[in-house]
């Protein structure tokens, strides 16, 4: 009659050839798994070269960003927010009046403050009330930026900052800068090379470092008072955008 036997009941001499290949199964599983984040040996009589390089591109920018918005007075709280309510009203059908998009339409700070009178060895005294309503614009036709300015003082803006300008499609600019960035890295290390009997195997390892952009000097938007109706000059001038790299080659003989 043939009996079954429990796990506790088999010989030991079974479970440790059992165990031994289960552990093994896992190391090699471990092993499989660590071998794929290991990079590539460096060879025996290579030599490491560490090249930073640095590219720019000039765009024109065909964005600008500004504040706009209305400061009221009054001698009560409620004055000066119905006042400003119905200024900043203008103000905003006059932007979109002018084809600027919902979207490109953000208010920025909506405040009410006290205006104090200050005398000698007196308290202060609170004299009326100021509210401010800003909102941020973004122009996507540069061309149209001057004459929307001159609006938007038409119907009531009292508060104008800016503007600034940006470039819309960055990636492409940087893309450009990280190709004469790779290119001048590439250049270097073979002269590198050259100049100690060497060659340049491979490319070890690429890092981007911070570029950024570089905007154009800020200018405050004059108008121009010789000619009625003209609007505000302004010049976007260039925007400069930069890439860095830290690229690491292999060299040989």
């Amino acid at each position: 009659m043939l009996r079954t036997l429990s796990r506790s009941a088999l010989p030991r001499t079974v479970l440790r050839p059992l165990a031994l290949a289960t552990a093994l199964a896992f190391g090699a599983a471990a092993m499989t798994a660590n071998a794929q984040t290991v990079p590539a040996p460096i060879s025996s009589n290579g030599t490491l070269l560490s090249v930073s390089a640095h590219a720019e591109v000039q765009r024109v920018p065909d964005i600008a960003h500004l504040s706009t918005g209305v400061v009221t007075r009054a001698a009560d709280a409620k004055a000066a927010m119905q006042a400003n309510a119905e200024q900043m009203n203008k103000v905003v059908a006059a932007i979109h009046g002018a084809g600027i998009a919902e979207r490109d339409v953000q208010t920025s700070g909506v405040n009410l403050n006290p205006q104090y009178n200050y005398a000698d060895n007196q308290p202060p005294t609170i004299t009326g009330y100021e509210a401010r309503n800003t909102v941020d614009v973004t122009v996507r036709d540069i061309g149209k930026l001057g004459g929307i300015m001159d609006v938007l003082v038409g119907v009531g803006a009292n508060q104008i900052h800016g503007p600034s300008f940006e470039v819309d499609d960055k990636e492409s600019a940087y893309d450009e800068a990280r190709r004469g960035a790779i290119e001048k890295a590439q250049a270097r290390a073979a002269m590198y090379a050259k100049t100690l009997g060497m060659k340049v195997r491979r490319i070890v390892s690429i890092s981007e470092g911070n570029g950024g952009f570089s905007p154009p000097v800020p200018m405050m938007a004059m108008a121009r008072m010789e000619k009625a109706g003209a609007d505000t000059s302004i010049s976007p001038g260039e925007n400069t955008l930069s890439v860095d790299l830290d690229v690491v080659f292999e060299l040989g003989r």
